[in-house]
């Protein structure tokens, strides 16, 4: 039997507690991997371990790799100083309850405190015993359909996984937009609809001209167009107008 890990990675450890298909297991260690959580404690799992089917849905995640494997909870949880039980049933306990987000973010304030968290998860049949929330110093559950509140074992450790990272801003790789077109480039592009419009005889009658130019500048000025855009915008318009290739006509 291993002893707990030592890591220095600031995030909860997930203790899986007699959880019973190897499948499970797998994608856990999967969405696990997909937001940083790297420790991953298994209490007893019902099929063994290692287990062919975890490795096959965990499709290469480093959790797996480093998962450690208790024959007790209470020797899983020895180095915790604070346990956080995931259930979706009242219990009869007097206990702090949060939901996913809000015990998540408490999480986080005592993990930067220097604090080791486990959150535990319960067996896909019936969840934790409750041996395993009495040990527990918080619960935390989720806002389901009181009628249907059976959660898979992996989608309730991808929804807490997801929680832990919540407040993260969008990746660096998702850059914004470029910058709004200047008015200078946007008033060229106005000028040119209009010219076009005029020729194809769409202002009709004239004299409501002013007030349909106004209200399409408003549609393309509430889109905050980018210089490109409006550059391709323009070559729309002139291929309308004129065509390209052999489509193309002369005109003076």
């Amino acid at each position: 039997m291993s002893d707990p890990m030592q890591t220095s990675e600031a995030t909860p450890v997930f203790i899986l507690v007699e959880p019973q298909m190897g499948e499970n297991i797998g994608a856990a260690c999967r969405v696990m991997g997909n937001f940083g959580i790297s420790e991953l404690r298994i209490v007893k799992p019902r099929d063994g371990w290692p287990n062919p089917k975890a490795v096959s849905m965990a499709t290469g995640s480093p959790v797996l790799d480093n998962a450690q494997v208790f024959e007790t909870l209470e020797e899983a949880v020895a180095d915790c100083q604070l346990l956080f039980a995931s259930t979706a049933q009242p219990r009869n306990m007097v206990k702090p309850a949060f939901t996913a987000r809000a015990g998540m973010a408490e999480i986080r304030g005592h993990i930067e405190a220097g604090q080791r968290v486990g959150v535990l998860f319960g067996a896909e049949k019936s969840g934790l015993p409750n041996a395993a929330i009495t040990l527990s110093n918080a619960i935390i559950t989720l806002p389901v359909d009181r009628s249907f509140s059976s959660l898979n074992l992996s989608m309730a450790v991808g929804v807490f996984a997801h929680e832990w990272r919540a407040g993260d801003p969008a990746p660096a790789e998702f850059k914004p937009l470029d910058e709004r077109a200047p008015e200078q480039e946007m008033t060229a592009f106005y000028n040119h609809l209009e010219e076009e419009l005029e020729r194809a005889g769409f202002f009709y009658p004239p004299e409501k001209t002013p007030l349909m130019m106004q209200n399409l500048i408003n549609a393309f000025a509430r889109g905050g167009l980018t210089q490109q855009e409006v550059r391709t915008l323009r070559g729309v318009i002139k291929a309308l107008a004129i065509g390209r290739g052999k489509a193309r006509i002369e005109r003076d």
